[in-house]
């Protein structure tokens, strides 16, 4: 374990030079989230405040205010183009001639971003979380709580493995921005990020259960909001365990697969 906190020590370091990068990403990322939160107020008003969904007003706004945390403390940044680079330009060659697993350095690496990320984000975040307190609501229990903890821990865990599964794809092409777009439009609908998916038809909610799409942002916000409880929640976190699981074992294949493929020339 040692050299991978040696890993994860460089990765802090390395990160601590863009912290004001992070701090105004995450300062303008509010202007997007601002302009949802009006949007749903403007709707709310033509509803009388009428529920939309099983949602009320102050449920929506902290709706999309989790999200944002969430998506600070989870969210992958430039991981999976660094992992496809290390593959394209041939850098992958040391590790393979090193007692070093690639998976759990790029983890390490990753964890580290997410936490200088984090940081530099606190401060916009808990500034905006503060200007929107009279809309935010907490947990329903301590229980709702930690299990939105363990819930955003999976859903950290599952957004890595799915992104580092998708780099690897650069064993087999050149250019892998096309898949990684797909990839990113497409989880940016289905996990819920741009609205609740319980405003979805009920036939389309249940095809998305079929995917690990849902969560990665929307069961831990609905957790959090205390949507989801009783035996509903310990299913859905198993559910979530198994997709981190099943996730884990198809990068491992495809890892092993992509080997067999890669071949590297000079010094």
């Amino acid at each position: 374990m040692g050299k991978y906190l040696h890993v994860a020590s460089l990765g802090l370091q390395s990160t601590l030079v863009y912290r004001a990068n992070f701090f105004f990403r995450a300062l303008f990322a509010l202007v997007p989230l601002t302009a949802m939160l009006l949007l749903w107020r403007a709707v709310f008003e033509g509803r009388d405040g009428a529920p939309l969904g099983g949602f009320t007003l102050d449920q929506m706004v902290t709706y999309y205010l989790i999200v944002m945390v969430v998506d600070a403390l989870t969210a992958v940044t430039e991981d999976d183009w660094q992992i496809a680079a290390d593959i394209k330009d041939g850098r992958i060659s040391q590790f393979l001639l090193k007692p070093v697993d690639y998976l759990t350095y790029r983890f390490c690496l990753f964890g580290a971003g997410r936490v200088m990320y984090t940081l530099s984000a606190a401060l916009p975040v808990a500034a905006y979380l503060l200007w929107q307190r009279a809309h935010l609501s907490a947990p329903p229990d301590a229980a709702a709580g930690a299990a939105f903890a363990v819930s955003v821990l999976l859903a950290l865990a599952l957004q890595f493995l799915i992104a580092y599964t998708m780099a690897l794809l650069a064993f087999w092409v050149l250019e892998v921005a096309t898949f990684i777009f797909i990839q990113f439009a497409l989880e940016y609908i289905a996990s819920g990020q741009l609205f609740p998916l319980d405003l979805l038809p009920p036939a389309v909610q249940r095809v998305l259960e079929l995917t690990p799409y849902p969560y990665l942002m929307f069961f831990p916000v609905s957790v959090y909001l205390g949507r989801i409880s009783g035996d509903a929640l310990w299913r859905g976190l198993a559910i979530q365990a198994a997709w981190v699981a099943l996730a884990y074992l198809l990068a491992r294949l495809v890892w092993s697969r992509g080997i067999r493929k890669y071949s590297a020339a000079g010094g």
